[in-house]
């Protein structure tokens, strides 16, 4: 019995100390590609880089304690500048921008999902895809943190997770490359044509034709002096020029998350490294003093000498005494989670969105940036009706429309 007792208790001993593990990662960026030679500019295609979903309706129960919407909600407005960013500096493409959401009709889209993200880890549901429906990329990115990733000279250079976002625009980038001679162009074609059409359909919806795979196709060509066009043109431009404006907005959102999203990411990179290292500790506590009580217990009820009844007594007392520090170090897990609260409340109170007043018009768009977007297409709608006379809504012309057949 006392044979098995010091063996008991040698391999809690073992279990404490031998069972410290670390995880060596990497902040190594891969290359950015370029393409070999300028692209021509009748095949740059505009990008639309959507706000990211915030991911908070789909979240595990075990994320649910460590999610902070204030947080994430503030970083679907964030990860898309910097994807933005990583793209327009490849040169291989046109104006790349990020919007307020994923209707607005552009050469290419880009929607995300943030599936992960607490400054140790971050994971990304990306999809992109053309204006005629098409799927370049449907995948999702993980990129992971260590420490050096915070050091002050290493985050001056890059983004902690930079990584991700040039795996995404490598990949987008292979695919715009591989596009077929003149496909560009008919891409460009149909994203104008669908513009057109959502804001006149009784004009041109005979332009465009579905076929079988889902995606649109060109069934013919407006007339180039065709003045219905112009007019859409001419307002195509106006929306172009307001995403623009929103570009500084996103901008200036960005410069002023840079400085409390980093520490913040910082400071919970540093929590959730120190949450694992407490977790695994209490459970190898828990474990070995669970241990040690059993071999205890067997000891001193069942050992024939007076040695061996003392050694199960102290060995009952050491189990308990771990099992005790096991549950305090749990306690201390969930002060850090805690402090990771307040950190993301704080966060909230520096980046709330601020109301953008246009220079060039006497109406006051109120809101957030996606609210004064949507009044914004509102009142590109009664600016299209006005120079073209009195139309009824798009809305009522689509059924309308759908109803008869009419091409236009």
């Amino acid at each position: 019995m006392t044979r098995l007792l010091l063996s008991l208790l040698a391999a809690c001993g073992l279990l404490l100390a031998g069972c410290v593990s670390q995880t060596v990662k990497t902040t190594s960026v891969p290359p950015l590609a370029y393409p070999e030679a300028p692209v021509a500019e009748a095949e740059l295609l505009d990008v639309g880089v959507a706000i990211f979903d915030p991911g908070l309706d789909d979240l595990e129960e075990d994320d649910e304690q460590r999610v902070y919407p204030e947080v994430r909600r503030a970083e679907a407005r964030f990860i898309p500048q910097l994807l933005a960013t990583t793209m327009q500096d490849t040169g291989a493409w046109g104006a790349v921008r990020v919007v307020p959401d994923n209707e607005r009709i552009t050469d290419l889209r880009i929607d995300g999902t943030i599936l992960h993200s607490d400054g140790e880890e971050l994971k990304l549901a990306v999809r992109a895809v053309d204006a005629r429906g098409k799927v370049w990329l449907d995948n999702t990115y993980e990129g992971h943190a260590s420490r050096y990733a915070y050091d002050n000279r290493t985050r001056r250079q890059y983004d902690p997770f930079q990584a991700v976002y040039h795996r995404i625009a490598n990949d987008l980038l292979e695919h715009q490359l591989a596009l077929a001679d003149g496909e560009a162009g008919e891409i460009r074609t149909v994203s104008e044509l669908r513009f057109a059409r959502s804001f006149a359909p009784e004009a041109f919806d005979g332009y465009l034709r579905q076929g079988r795979d889902g995606e649109l196709r060109i069934a013919r060509l407006p007339a180039e002096d065709d003045p219905m066009l112009e007019r859409v043109q001419g307002i195509r431009e106006r929306d172009n020029l307001f995403i623009d404006t929103l570009q500084g907005y996103y901008t200036g959102f960005r410069g002023d998350m840079q400085g409390p999203y980093q520490e913040w990411r910082k400071l919970s990179y540093e929590e959730v490294v120190a949450m694992q290292e407490l977790e695994a500790e209490s459970r190898r506590q828990l474990i070995a003093g669970g241990a040690a009580i059993l071999a205890g217990i067997a000891a001193a009820s069942g050992g024939d000498s007076r040695t061996t009844r003392t050694a199960g007594n102290v060995a009952i007392i050491g189990g308990g005494y771990l099992l005790k520090t096991g549950l305090e170090t749990r306690a201390e897990a969930k002060i850090h989670v805690e402090a990771l609260a307040e950190l993301g409340l704080s966060l909230e109170a520096e980046v709330t969105p601020r109301v953008i007043e246009l220079e060039d018009r006497t109406v006051m768009l109120s809101g957030n940036v996606e609210d004064q977007y949507h009044q914004w297409r509102d009142l590109l709608a009664d600016i299209y009706r006005n120079e073209v006379g009195a139309l009824a809504p798009p809305e009522a012309d689509a059924g309308s429309n759908a109803d008869d057949g009419s091409d236009g």
